[in-house]
Order: C-alpha cells, then sequence, then structure tokens
C-alpha cells in the first residue's frame, strides 16, 4: 500500500486508546448490544478504509455492481489512524455507526475478535472457508477465531525485504551476494561507512515512536513474537533476545543513525546517509516516489537472517476484509469481499492503482510482477518479494495486548540503545511486566 513511511508508528499512536477502549466494553459484554445483524443480499452497503486504499476500492465498485444488481456500495475514506478509533467505538457500542464492511489490519483484528466476539460476522458460513488455500501461507489463522470460523479475507500482505544502496556496496566493495546473516552485514558495515560515509540503518533511539519494526522483523524471522500461538509472553525468548543483541551490535558499532524527530528518516535517506533499509513491500513504490533523485541506485535482497543459517523471509504486516456483526446486509456485503479479493483482475487493479501488494496468489501470474523496475536499476523487485512469499512465513499473532508488548519492548530498546542495558536483562524485566499487566502466562 502507498502509506506514509510511517504507517506503523501512527497505528501504535492509535492503538493505546483502542487498547483502552477495547477493555471497557469486554467487561460490558461486547458487541452483543441491541442492533441486531441481519443477511440481506441487496441494497446499499457502505465500506470503510483509508486513502489509497479506499481509492482502489472504488476502482472494484463499477464492475462488481455490474455483476452483481440489486447491491450498491459506497466507499469512505476515513482516513488513518481515525478509522481504528471509529471501528473500535463502533464495536464497543454494540456495533452502532459501523460500515457493513471493515479494512482492519492486522494489528487489530486477533483483538477485535477476542474483545467483540460478536462484532466481526462467521463468514464461513457465507462460504469463506472455500478459499482457504487461495491466500499466502500463514495468514489464514489470523482469521480464525475461537469458534472456529472466518472472520476476514486477507487483502494486502507485506513480505520484509531489505532496500540497500547498490552503489555505496559497489564503492566499499561488498558483494551483496555475500550478505546471507545480520553478522555479515555488521562485519561489512564498516567498509560501508568508510567508503560512503553512510551508517547502515536508522532507529529512534529514544523511543518516541516507538519504533520497533525492525526489532519485530528480526523476531518475525526466527519465526517468533511478543505472544507464542497459545498467546503466552515470548518477549524474553531467545529469539527475543538475539533480535535485540543485533540491534546492540550495530550501535556499539556506530552503524546505527538515531531518527529520533519528525521527518529524521526520511532526511537521512535523502541526504545520502543510510546504507539500508529494512522495509516491507508496501516501501517499493514509496522509495521510487519519496527519493526519485536517487533513481538507480538502490536494490532489494532477501533480509539477513536474523541468526547466520536462519530464515530469510518473514510478512510483517498484512490487512483484512470484514464484514461488521451488526450489518443488516452480511451476504452483500461478503459478496462484494469475496469479488474483490478472489479475482485476480480485480484484485491486481487495486495494486495497480493503490500498491496494495495481494495475499491472494493467484495474482502473481500478472505479467507486471516480473517486470523491471527503473528505480531499481531494472530490478524484478516484485518477483523478489514474491518468491519470498514461497518460501512460508509463520503466523505473527499480535493479540489484545499487541500494545502493552509494543510499550514495553520499546522502553527496553530505549534502554539498550541509550544506556548500554544488558539485552536478555532488559527483556527479562519487560516480559514480566507483560505477564503481570495482563495476566498471560510467559512462556517456558
Amino acid at each position: 500500500m502507498s502509506h506514509h513511511l510511517s504507517r506503523r508508528q501512527m497505528l501504535h499512536l492509535a492503538t493505546a486508546s483502542a487498547a483502552g477502549f477495547g477493555l471497557a466494553a469486554c467487561g460490558s459484554g461486547g458487541s452483543g448490544g441491541d442492533t441486531a445483524g441481519a443477511d440481506g443480499d441487496s441494497g446499499r452497503i457502505t465500506v470503510w478504509s483509508w486513502t489509497t486504499a479506499a481509492e482502489a476500492l472504488r476502482g472494484v465498485v463499477p464492475s462488481f455492481e455490474r455483476d452483481n444488481p440489486g447491491i450498491k456500495v459506497e466507499i469512505q475514506d476515513v482516513g488513518e489512524p481515525a478509522i481504528w478509533d471509529k471501528i473500535t467505538v463502533g464495536l464497543a457500542s454494540g456495533g452502532k455507526g459501523l460500515a457493513d464492511v471493515l479494512h482492519i489490519g492486522v494489528d487489530y483484528l486477533p483483538g477485535y475478535m477476542e474483545k467483540f466476539p460478536e462484532g466481526i460476522a462467521d463468514l464461513s458460513r457465507l462460504g469463506a472457508d472455500k478459499h482457504k488455500d487461495a491466500f499466502v501461507q500463514g495468514l489464514w489463522p489470523t482469521v480464525m477465531g475461537k469458534d472456529g470460523a472466518a472472520h476476514a479475507l486477507p487483502w494486502e500482505v507485506n513480505p520484509l525485504g531489505l532496500f540497500y544502496r547498490h552503489d555505496y556496496f559497489e564503492k566499499a566493495d561488498v558483494d551483496p551476494a555475500s550478505i546471507s546473516s545480520w553478522d555479515d552485514l555488521i562485519a561489512a558495515g564498516p567498509k560501508i561507512r568508510a567508503a560512503t560515509g553512510a551508517q547502515l540503518l536508522g532507529l529512534d533511539k529514544p523511543g518516541t515512536t516507538q519504533d520497533m519494526d525492525f526489532f519485530q522483523n528480526l523476531m518475525q524471522l526466527q519465526g517468533a513474537f511478543y505472544f507464542d500461538g497459545d498467546g503466552k509472553v515470548t518477549l524474553a525468548s531467545p529469539a527475543a533476545v538475539q533480535a535485540l543483541t543485533v540491534i546492540k551490535r550495530l550501535n556499539d558499532g556506530g552503524l546505527l543513525a538515531d531518527t529520533a524527530g519528525q521527518g529524521t528518516w526520511k532526511r537521512l535517506v535523502g541526504q545520502g546517509k543510510l546504507a539500508t533499509a529494512p522495509e516491507a513491500a508496501w516501501a517499493v513504490e514509496y522509495m521510487a516516489d519519496k527519493f526519485s533523485a536517487q533513481s538507480g541506485k538502490w536494490r532489494v535482497m532477501q533480509p539477513p537472517a536474523a541468526v547466520p543459517g536462519g530464515g530469510r523471509s518473514a510478512i510483517v504486516n498484512s490487512t483484512y476484509l470484514a464484514v461488521s456483526g451488526t450489518s443488516k446486509r452480511r451476504k452483500a456485503a461478503w459478496r462484494f469481499i469475496e469479488y474483490a479479493l478472489t479475482k485476480p483482475a480485480e484484485i491486481n487493479r487495486m495494486f495497480s492503482s493503490g500498491g496494495v501488494f495481494p495475499a491472494l496468489k493467484g495474482a502473481y501470474a500478472d505479467p507486471m510482477f516480473s517486470a523491471p523496475h527503473p528505480f531499481y536499476g531494472g530490478q524484478s523487485v516484485l518477483k523478489s518479494l514474491v518468491d519470498s512469499l514461497a518460501s512460508g512465513s509463520g503466523t505473527t499473532n499480535f493479540t489484545s495486548d499487541y500494545s502493552r508488548a509494543l510499550k514495553l519492548a520499546s522502553d527496553a530498546q530505549s534502554q539498550v540503545l541509550l544506556k548500554g542495558a544488558d539485552p536478555a536483562e532488559a527483556l527479562k524485566a519487560a516480559a514480566a511486566q507483560l505477564a503481570q499487566q495482563t495476566g498471560r502466562q510467559q512462556a517456558a
């Protein structure tokens, strides 16, 4: 998706207030409310999304309405992060005022299903299960509620890549093919800095924006996250300690720039002061658009493994379309979701207009996914990202307590970067706090 670079930070800022609404609603019976839904299959449905994704969905409407007479669709650009509070408030008030179709990020979907079990409609009974194998591996478990039913369909998937300055690597005589782990890149970092003056990458060291994507990426490359599949706390796991240790080594070696402050990352990249950028698929067009003066200088490789010999693929985030449980036209809403997300022609039309990297595997046969990209020196960037998806990726369990985990992990990272704290000790303390705050057990 053509997001602002701070997409994840914006989500994180919204998460705290959203989680607060969710906790309050949980004690009052969730979203049962007094507004019953219905399975109407005709009439007008509304869809909530944001910015370029909303515009992409508008492109589907004419063909959908032509093929589904009797259903009219209104796409509403609610904005981001406003959409998260609107959905959460709506669910907490029993579903009142919600759109029929909701565009939801992986950060929120598990929490919504947990705290508002009636708030997101059961799509399995409408036929969603037949599409289970149509999407990239690792996404379907996220849509499954505790009732064993699917409550959404995947739309966007974001495989991780390492964007890097090809010209800097050449100048430093560093062969990208020799980089298979972060150990390799850390070893090459001083050569790159000496030859170009650039540091490897940037992080908001004091955590003013809870800049935790890189830490999370390093865990996801190891098949881990803040919580395991059972919801137990894994913030002090060996994978988490390894992730924070990599970050500490980068910082101790003078290879990590501080990007605290609004627009600092963008400014440093624009000035050529960062040699790499670990980012997801949405950044392909973002980089080309924002740094057009650097055309031909960037390339994308598989992310280095967090541990030597470890995995080099990860899905770092994703988004979904769901139906409100209180929608009066649930069948009509489902028909729109199914039409938009399971037809390669439609989802690729949206990808072309809005940059939403599709989760539908059947979309990748389109020639656009193997086309050379001029900004990346003619590299077939999209193909490299599609190929990384073929390696498979574990499911990330965000849970309803993601915001708490994020805050505690961010504090631990800042302690390590600013005060030289030991990663294992900082994470051990953070994990204990997370378990205490959430009532969750720590994994063995």
